[in-house]
């Protein structure tokens, strides 16, 4: 079995388990965790991003319109987002880069992978390892944004969104890696 080959086998099972953890955790009604397992499902899938408007200007989002968000604990495309906090803040994960996508205003140069510790492979954007929120159960929204003051949408320029971002506390503002 060829390198190749193992890691998509690896980063699908990542994102399988990942979609089974989702369901089991936070609200005992599934209906909760459902788009954020949606979300990791369809990322296993090969999803190409997009350029969207939806109220923060124009920011990132999967091909479902669901926002993706960057972590300022991250650096260079490293992802510090470990197993405490990966249940409310899902890796935009992809099995191969070659299915990786940009829809218009979606600058491919600037699409990337990051190696995650578990050895899937997130899909990064200018160096940010790319995120869900959770709590956004609906393409277009954006209950992510500004959380603990770490958490942002990432504009189609590689940069974070800081407007539109009230400072909410959700517990993850010292996130500790693994």
């Amino acid at each position: 079995m060829s390198l190749r080959t193992k890691r998509v086998l690896r980063a699908t099972a990542a994102a399988a388990v990942l979609t089974v953890a989702l369901a089991a955790c936070g609200s005992t009604d599934s209906k909760d965790a459902k788009p954020a397992a949606e979300a990791a499902a369809s990322a296993a899938a090969g999803t190409g991003l997009k350029v969207a408007d939806v109220g923060l200007g124009q920011m990132l989002t999967d091909s479902a319109g669901r926002t993706l968000y960057a972590f300022t604990e991250d650096k260079d495309a490293t992802s510090t987002c470990g197993d405490n906090c990966i249940a409310t803040w899902p890796a935009l994960t992809t099995p191969a880069k070659a299915k990786m996508s940009g829809g218009p205003g979606v600058q491919a140069t600037l699409l990337g992978t990051a190696e995650r510790t578990d050895g899937a492979s997130q899909v990064s954007y200018d160096k940010w390892p790319l995120y869900y929120y959770a709590e956004d159960t609906a393409p277009g929204a954006v209950n992510g944004q500004g959380v603990d003051g770490v958490w942002f949408a990432v504009s189609p320029t590689g940069k974070l969104i800081r407007t539109g971002a009230a400072e909410k506390t959700e517990g993850w503002g010292s996130v500790e890696a693994g």
